[in-house]
Order: C-alpha cells, then sequence, then structure tokens
C-alpha cells in the first residue's frame, strides 16, 4: 500500500450545510466540518496508526474479500469483543460529531480505500445491531469520492451522488436506510487513499 503526507492535493468541498429534498431520505451534508490544518493531521495519523485488515464477505454464492480495509472500534459491551479500544484520536472526532448532530455513538467503522479499485457495492446497512432508522454520521479524510444513492422501491425516483470530500460531514438518519441503498464506485482514475469514518449507535444482541 502506498501511503501519502501531501494533503495539499485533497480537494474540500464549499457548500457548507446542505440538506437534500428526496422522498423518504434523511440526509444532512457539511462541507470543511473540520478545519484543514487538523483535518490533514487526522488523516495521517489514521491512515498510518490504524491497524487495517482485509476482510471476508459474501457475495452471490462465494465469499471474498472485501475490495477495501477496514477497522472497527467501540464499547465492548455493545461492539463486540472484535472491536478496537477507543483512541484519542477517535474519541475528539466522536466528541466533535456528536456536538453538531446532538446524537451520541458508541461505535465507529474506519474504512480505508486505498485507491480507485476499492468500493463498496450496493447496501444498506443491516439492522440487527444498529435498529431500524438509525443515524449514521459519516466523515472523510482523504480523495473526494462520489457517494451515490438509488431508492429500493421506487424505480422512478432520480439516483442521487454527492461528492465526499476531505473533511465533509455527512448524517444519514430518519427512514434513509430502510428506503434507500448507497455505494461507492470504482473508477479508473488514479485514487490517493481516502479514509471514511461512520459512527454509529450499536445496540448488544
Amino acid at each position: 500500500m502506498t501511503l501519502f503526507n501531501d494533503t495539499d492535493l485533497f480537494t474540500s468541498g464549499t457548500e457548507g450545510k446542505k440538506t437534500y429534498d428526496y422522498p423518504d431520505l434523511g440526509l444532512m451534508k457539511l462541507d470543511a466540518f473540520i478545519p484543514k490544518i487538523e483535518a490533514d493531521k487526522y488523516y495521517n495519523t489514521l491512515l498510518h496508526n490504524t491497524p487495517w485488515h482485509e476482510y471476508q464477505m459474501p457475495m452471490y454464492d462465494k465469499i471474498v474479500t472485501a475490495p477495501r480495509m477496514i477497522a472497527w472500534y467501540g464499547e465492548q459491551e455493545e461492539a463486540g469483543e472484535s472491536s478496537l479500544p477507543w483512541t484519542p484520536e477517535l474519541l475528539e472526532l466522536r466528541s466533535k460529531v456528536e456536538k453538531e448532530t446532538g446524537l451520541e455513538f458508541n461505535a465507529v467503522l474506519l474504512n480505508l480505500y486505498r485507491n480507485g479499485s476499492d468500493s463498496v457495492a450496493w447496501h444498506s446497512d443491516k439492522e440487527h445491531k444498529i435498529g431500524k432508522n438509525p443515524s449514521i454520521a459519516s466523515v472523510t479524510f482523504g480523495q473526494t469520492r462520489p457517494f451515490r444513492f438509488r431508492h429500493k422501491f421506487n424505480k422512478d425516483i432520480e439516483h442521487l451522488e454527492i461528492p465526499l470530500h476531505h473533511r465533509t460531514l455527512l448524517l444519514m438518519s430518519g427512514t434513509t436506510n430502510t428506503f434507500w441503498e448507497h455505494h461507492i464506485p470504482k473508477s479508473a482514475k488514479e485514487m490517493l487513499p481516502r479514509i471514511n469514518l461512520t459512527f454509529r449507535q450499536v445496540k448488544s444482541v
């Protein structure tokens, strides 16, 4: 894996806070959520110090290696024994996200998209540990990637594509997870690493 230090290459969004008027969709995007100097520091710390690992996932009738790397953090009572303990940086970021959203989170999934070949397929998050209609707060560091949404049931509703920039916060809430799927496509263009943190409120099962 190639590591980059030049975060000046990363573009930041300029739209400020924005909501989206689509049926069954509760979505808020906030560009420049974290000052750039802080965001650059978080990016480099997370990229170099996180114990990233690949994982296996079912796809159709076989098991494949997911095209990205992950790390899972949270309180073991809710997030499970496989979760890692919170780091100072993740606690700082959780506090910032909770202050902005007015919500509480007890776990965070980190995804590392190493290059344009890494992606995530169309999906909605499984409800068995996060409940129905969860709120999920996503923070992006690094390369801008498009984040796409499609309605699960009404094919007449147009797809939505949102660019997630370095230091963008995205909050998915309400019935978004019930009625919409999302994904990040592969890209043939040369891409620098992107780190995405999704803060969740998980429940013990």
